[in-house]
């Protein structure tokens, strides 16, 4: 439950709001010679103001290669190069694009507890199993029962306060 949070969180993460995070550039890959390559691993990506990012590849000929892959990201980012630093200017949201982010991480939290729920079918079928061998009791199923659901509920809320948190920042202007 714990590994669907820290997805959760790098999910959520990946979803833009106006200001600009270093995060949000996670996924981009380098075609860095030959090999897809994380962009955090070929070059150094700082916050200039609350609108902009700096990008500085470790070498000179990467680049164009940093800037054609910011590109085709799909993030909707424009980066603008002055010699070896690329800055992203991180577009103004208009209602319309935080309503589909909103949308997007809604989603994303969904996904999540639908995972929770999974996870927590998989071990109550494991303790069902175990009480069917008599290797526990049946007060000690109940019992389990009982923690795994309270553990369950308190992803649950979790869940739902992070998508609070990513839900008021994209309607922040």
């Amino acid at each position: 439950m714990q590994k669907t949070m820290a997805a959760l969180g790098v999910s959520l993460n990946k979803i833009r709001t106006g200001r600009a995070h270093p995060s949000i550039l996670d996924g981009i890959r380098v075609n860095y010679y030959g090999s897809e390559t994380p962009l955090s691993q070929v070059a150094a990506i700082n916050i200039e103001d609350g609108r902009t990012l700096s990008v500085v590849p470790w070498e000179k000929p990467m680049v164009p290669e940093v800037e054609k892959a910011i590109m085709k990201s799909g993030l909707g980012l424009n980066p603008s190069t002055a010699g070896a630093v690329i800055r992203i200017p991180m577009p103004m949201l208009t209602e319309e694009t935080r309503k589909g982010y909103t949308k997007q991480a809604r989603s994303e939290a969904e996904h999540s507890k639908v995972s929770l729920r999974n996870i927590r079918r998989d071990i109550l079928g494991d303790i069902k199993e175990l009480q069917k061998e008599k290797e526990i009791s049946e007060d000690d199923e109940r019992r389990a029962q009982d923690d795994i659901q309270k553990i369950t509920d308190k992803y649950v809320v979790e869940v739902d306060k992070a998508l609070a948190i990513k839900e008021k920042d994209l309607m922040e202007i």
